[in-house]
C-alpha cells in the first residue's frame, strides 16, 4: 500500500513564507513525476508545480518567482518552498506522485490528503 503524507501548512501573513513537505511511503518500486496542486474554495483544483525524476520543473504562472519545488529521491519526498505569499494563495494544497508499486509495477497517480494554507493578516 502506498501513502503520501503532507505537512507544513498553516496560517501566515501576506509576504510570509511556508515550506510544504510530502513523503511517499509503502511498497514503491519507482517514482516518476511529483508535484503540488491546490484547490481554493469554490474553485477547481489547479497545478502549482511539478518536478520530474530528473529534476526538471514546471510552475503555474501565478507562482513563478515565488515558489520553488524540490525533491529528495532517496527519501521519496517532495518539497514546496513558498515565499512572498499572497491572500490568493490560500487553498488546500495536495501532493501528487506518479509512481509504480511492487504490487503490479503499473504507474498510477497517488494523492495526499491535503494541507491547508491560509494567507491572511
Amino acid at each position: 500500500q502506498v501513502q503520501l503524507v503532507e505537512s507544513g501548512g498553516g496560517l501566515v501573513q501576506p509576504g510570509g513564507s511556508l515550506r510544504l513537505s510530502c513523503a511517499a511511503s509503502g511498497s514503491i518500486f519507482s517514482i516518476n513525476a511529483m508535484g503540488w496542486y491546490r484547490q481554493a474554495p469554490g474553485k477547481q483544483r489547479e497545478l502549482v508545480a511539478t518536478i520530474s525524476a530528473g529534476g526538471s520543473t514546471n510552475y503555474a504562472d501565478s507562482v513563478k518567482g515565488r515558489f520553488t519545488i524540490a525533491r529528495d529521491n532517496a527519501k521519496n519526498t517532495v518539497f514546496l518552498q513558498m515565499n512572498s505569499l499572497k491572500p490568493e494563495d490560500t487553498a488546500v494544497y495536495y501532493c501528487n506522485a506518479r509512481l509504480s508499486a511492487y504490487s503490479d509495477y503499473r504507474f498510477r497517480d497517488y494523492w495526499g490528503q491535503g494541507t491547508q494554507v491560509i494567507v491572511s493578516s
